[in-house]
């Protein structure tokens, strides 16, 4: 399942951490997490951060992030019953964009199982159509400690 070319990310890799509950009905037929699953993970462990992190509901912002790409590699099988750890970090922050990073751990290994790469773009959140705008300062306030510059 993982790439041959590159590593798997670690626990190291990784600067803020939320445990998400796993439920029957995230396994598939299979056994193993619904693709689907993975996404709402990442979306949950970027929201929640900002929701906790700033203090206010990130809805009702003048300005909001709407999820502009997404994609997840899979490098090994998780599932139900055992929690997940979900990792976070920020690869970039720009004037109206954040790319973030969330990698899932399931049980005591140090590489994760799974790594997703989440960008939020920012709009009008009167008008979304609207071309991007720069993010709250709110929202900068808070991702900054999760960026790692390279």
């Amino acid at each position: 399942m993982s790439t041959p070319d590159r590593k798997a990310p670690t626990r190291a890799d990784y600067v803020h951490w939320r445990t998400i509950t796993t439920r029957w009905r995230d396994d598939d037929a299979y056994g193993h997490l619904n693709n689907a699953t993975y996404y709402e993970y990442f979306d949950t462990a970027v929201n929640a951060y900002l929701f906790e992190t700033t203090g206010v509901n990130v809805r009702k912002l003048p300005k909001i992030g709407i999820v502009a790409e997404t994609s997840c590699r899979y490098l090994r099988e998780i599932g139900f019953p055992e929690p997940v750890e979900a990792g976070l970090v920020v690869d970039k922050v720009g004037s109206s964009s954040v790319i973030y990073r969330i990698g899932l751990f399931q049980g005591p290994g140090e590489e994760a199982a799974a790594e997703g790469r989440f960008v939020h773009v920012y709009v009008d959140n009167t008008d979304p159509s609207r071309p991007v705008t720069p993010m709250p300062d709110e929202i900068r306030d808070a991702v900054m400690p999760l960026w790692r510059q390279n």
